[in-house]
């Protein structure tokens, strides 16, 4: 069993936190970084009882578990493979964080999950870490000299300080993204594949684009910072795609929107109607708007969003207000029958909070990092495409920078519950920011 062989190194999957290393922050439902009700009915799945975490060592140090391997076919693998080595994977994570560890936890725990799978040729160390760039950057450079791919840091701010360092020689798989920094301006053996809640608003906007061509839309958003840029990113996009689009911030007193101010978007659609609204909101937001525009006189106007509108298993929305809202979310998240979803355990949750969508999120988001850096090391300079946990990934590293698209599938809330839309996609888009 995984929790035998692994012992310490996979730990619990915790409640939802404020987390600096995506791109939205945990703190906001349904954000980035969970299952919803099964929407199928595949086979019983494995799950994994998750061990408590253990002390955290001293800051002054950097604990490095290493993962005994049997030695396996090693001539699959990968550039070391190539000469019959076994390929071997640093797994750098902030788990001495304050403010990271317990995602650090959820990804570590899905990153071995994976290697569970699939580990024959592949030896894995994971390297503690704290999530400040002085404490990362040292550590990074030493893990090179150990490892044959680094698959981190997660941190954003590490990320930024390792993208403009001249450090990265090895192929690296981080797992966030820089900040202001674009894939042409990358160190070539970079590759980050963080979940970005922004790229997943310029997705939408192409599908909306698709759905309502030469459509006016109106980008309803609140006023914490991750609304503001998911809304600017679809909105940008929008105006990218040659479309008109207006954008309204509403308050948020006590974190619900006013109702006087819903009062007067109602009017302002009646008098001014657009072909379709975009939500920069919450789940609980989004279901306050829907149910205020759904009364009469305003019709039925298509609405969609992100996966912020998704708040996973523990905040279940009842009913059907939501119903119809489209969105994009992970295929981990909505499509649990998908044959790639099925393959891996799911944590099993000791109490409520650990059903926590971003900590879900972050789960996947290691399972396809593994992926990710075993495809990597076994095609090198080749094109990868990965039907993941996290989207249909396509990757290319090894023949200039680095480039890295997710296309998430699409959903829509039928019954209170978020379904995929087969077989529709979004459009593509290769840039991240």
């Amino acid at each position: 069993m995984l929790a035998n062989k692994i012992k310490t190194l996979v730990l619990g999957v915790a409640a939802a936190l404020a987390l600096s290393a995506c791109s939205t922050p945990c703190d906001s439902p349904g954000g980035l970084c969970a299952p919803i009700e099964t929407v199928a009915s595949p086979p019983p799945v494995e799950r994994t009882r998750l061990p408590d975490r253990p002390p955290a060592p001293p800051p002054e140090e950097a604990q490095v578990y290493a993962v005994a391997m049997p030695p396996g076919s090693a001539g699959e693998a990968a550039a070391p493979a190539a000469t019959g080595q076994t390929v071997r994977i640093g797994l750098m994570l902030p788990l001495r964080s304050e403010t990271l560890g317990q995602a650090a936890d959820a990804l570590r725990a899905g990153f071995m999950a994976a290697w569970e799978r699939d580990k024959t040729g592949f030896e894995v160390t994971v390297i503690e870490t704290g999530d400040a760039p002085d404490e990362v950057l040292p550590t990074y450079q030493a893990a090179l000299g150990q490892n044959d791919i680094v698959v981190g840091p997660l941190a954003r701010s590490a990320v930024t300080a390792l993208a403009a360092s001249a450090l990265v020689t090895k192929p690296t798989i981080a797992l966030n993204r820089p900040e202001g920094r674009d894939d042409a301006s990358l160190p070539a053996k970079l590759l980050p594949i963080g979940l970005s809640i922004e790229d997943e608003a310029r997705q939408v906007a192409d599908w909306a684009a698709q759905d309502y061509p030469g459509g006016e839309a109106l980008v309803v958003s609140g006023g914490k910072e991750w609304q503001r840029r998911i809304a600017s990113a679809f909105a940008a996009q929008w105006q990218r795609l040659g479309h008109a689009s207006k954008t309204l911030e509403l308050s948020t007193p006590n974190g619900y929107l006013s109702d006087p101010e819903l009062v007067a978007l109602r009017a302002r659609l009646a008098s001014d109607p657009v072909e379709l609204l975009f939500a920069a909101l919450d789940a609980d937001q989004v279901r306050q708007l829907r149910i205020a525009l759904n009364a009469p006189p305003l019709g039925d106007v298509p609405l969609y969003g992100t996966s912020s509108l998704n708040p996973g298993r523990v905040n279940l929305l009842q009913g059907a207000e939501l119903d119809g809202i489209r969105l994009l979310d992970l295929p981990w998240q909505v499509q649990r029958d998908h044959p790639a979803v099925m393959t891996y355990p799911r944590p099993e949750p000791r109490d409520e909070a650990r059903l926590s969508a971003d900590m879900e999120r972050l789960y996947a988001l290691g399972i396809d990092a593994f992926r990710v850096a075993r495809e990597v090391a076994r095609k090198p300079g080749q094109p990868i495409v990965l039907d993941g946990v996290t989207g249909q990934l396509n990757i290319e590293m090894g023949n200039g920078p680095a480039k890295f698209r997710r296309v998430e599938p699409t959903a829509v809330y039928r019954n209170g519950v978020a379904v995929p839309l087969a077989p529709a996609t979004p459009g593509s888009n290769t840039q991240q920011q």
